[in-house]
């Protein structure tokens, strides 16, 4: 009786748990996407006619992780979130890369740099012209509400890591490719898209993309971190089982 009653608990509790991934990403599919689409009808002021909202990494993030949540809705429902599936659909699998090697990253290091570079001087990142026009809600579902949404799923939700070089690269690709952008941007136009470069000299420039690249890749491996002590231990029960 008591064994009995266990195993309804245990059934309780996991769809209660997997109802509360589903909220999870439900929540963030229409936050995100809500953003991305109120973005798209702002009248803001531009003085770089080039690349539109596609040259700001705030933009193609919100975009990455409207990705991702929409991956992990149809995994929700098609796919599936057990720890270790002895054969992972294919949409797990990608959800599984999407996080690791993109989401995480990109969302902390565009959530961390874009609020320490307010707090020095937000005229660098976001001048206050934009005010009137951009209002404060969709500046924290962009710089803060993807942090929010990201950790908690790092908590809830327990992915496979790819091999680090695998993963690192992919975030090198990334991330190389959108400061050859902004430079392509900065040669058609001759401005910055963002303000904190145009006074910095072009040492100082070197310095702080390379700060930049460096500070994504230690998120990435923070993440990696994250995602094994939280999980090492359901991940061996979960093996032992599946013997």
């Amino acid at each position: 009786m008591a064994r009995s009653k266990s195993k309804k608990e245990r059934s309780a509790f996991l769809v209660f748990y997997r109802l509360l991934q589903f909220l999870l990403h439900l929540t963030a599919v229409i936050q995100i996407n809500y953003a991305i689409y109120y973005l798209h009808t702002l009248d803001l002021p531009n003085s770089i006619p080039f690349g539109g909202q596609f040259k700001f990494l705030t933009f193609l993030c919100a975009i990455i992780q409207a990705l991702y949540y929409i991956v992990s809705l149809v995994n929700d429902f098609v796919g599936t979130n057990e720890l270790v599936p002895r054969r992972a659909p294919a949409v797990r699998k990608f959800k599984d890369w999407l996080l690791s090697t993109l989401a995480f990253p990109v969302a902390l290091n565009v959530g961390i740099t874009f609020w320490t570079l307010y707090a020095i001087d937000r005229e660098l990142v976001f001048p206050k012209v934009l005010d009137p026009v951009f209002p404060s809600w969709l500046n924290h579902v962009l710089h803060t509400n993807i942090v929010v949404f990201i950790v908690l799923e790092m908590f809830t939700s327990y992915r496979a890591y790819p091999t680090r070089s695998k993963g690192l690269t992919g975030l090198a690709i990334f991330m190389g490719s959108y400061l050859v952008w902004i430079h392509i941007i900065k040669h058609y136009s001759n401005v910055w898209v963002y303000p904190v470069l145009e006074v910095l000299q072009l040492p100082q420039r070197i310095l702080f993309f390379a700060a930049v690249l460096g500070f994504t890749f230690a998120l990435y491996l923070l993440g990696e971190f994250i995602n094994n002590v939280v999980w090492a231990k359901e991940v061996k029960l979960s093996l032992r089982k599946s013997k």
